[in-house]
């Protein structure tokens, strides 16, 4: 009894590890990716900031500032975008590995399910075994009275 329960317990502990490990690796990788594209988003507005400030720098006068204006918008108005293009990014690739994830704890509870019930059904079949054993046991011994 306790060999087949030790058995059990293993089984059961290597299948939550094995699954740990499976949850574990998704969600590294997508911490991975996001955390690559949140960098290469951030390096190429940091990129296009200094180019602007060290265009302004060389400014001299008031035509070269009205000339300025328009590029500084269109470098703001670009991080917005690479910004906002990036959250969706991060959001999309965010959903899928939560979708991976789910679809592993769903697989898991399935196994589980199927595995009791085919423990019930072996439980189910052993009492009725046992019952009708004992039920003809007991016509028998009220026969032979």
């Amino acid at each position: 009894m306790n060999q087949q329960f030790n058995e059990q317990f293993v089984a059961a502990t290597r299948q939550f590890a094995d699954t740990a490990a499976q949850v574990n690796r998704i969600a590294l990788e997508n911490a991975q990716a996001v955390f690559g594209l949140q960098l290469a988003t951030l390096e190429d507005r940091a990129n296009a900031a200094f180019a602007f400030w060290g265009e302004a720098a060389e400014v001299r006068d008031a035509d070269g500032l009205k000339n300025l204006l328009p590029k500084g918008a269109q470098v703001a108005r670009e991080t917005v975008e690479r910004n906002v293009a990036t959250g969706q990014e991060v959001i999309g690739r965010t959903v899928k590995a939560n979708e991976q994830i789910g679809e592993i704890a769903k697989s898991q509870f399935e196994a589980a399910a199927k595995s009791t019930q085919a423990n019930v059904e072996q439980a189910t079949r052993a009492a009725t075994e046992k019952a009708e054993s004992f039920a003809r046991g007991t016509t028998k011994a009220s026969k032979a009275k």
